[in-house]
């Protein structure tokens, strides 16, 4: 239970960080993001992705336009706000930070014998 909960949390943590890198390669429609998080190993459905789009929006992160789609009605395509690329420029010096921190904390495990 403990594990799963982290698990969870860490997920979580960074699913916000993935989807804004995402968005940053250029305009995308909220489908495409599901496939590209799912190729990532990060598996989010739609109740889950629109409430984050909305307050990324909400929070001046994200820009959306209408598309007219010849499948269907039109489609809604994000992008990143000029804030939501400082944002994330912001968060990719936190997950260099991050990642060497729990690299360096986890380098030598395997080779001590107390653990």
């Amino acid at each position: 239970m403990i594990v799963e909960n982290t698990q969870t949390q860490m997920r979580k943590g960074i699913l916000e960080y993935c989807i804004l890198s995402i968005i940053a390669k250029g305009e995308i429609y909220a489908s495409d993001i599901i496939a590209e998080l799912k190729k990532a190993q990060l598996l989010v459905v739609e109740g889950t992705l629109y409430p984050l789009l909305t307050r990324l929006k909400n929070n001046g992160l994200l820009h959306y336009s209408w598309v007219e789609s010849a499948s269907g009605p039109p489609r809604k395509y994000y992008s990143l706000s000029e804030e939501g690329r400082a944002v994330l420029n912001q968060l990719d010096n936190t997950w260099r930070e991050l990642a060497f921190a729990v690299q360096t904390s986890i380098e030598g495990r395997d080779q001590n014998p107390n653990t």
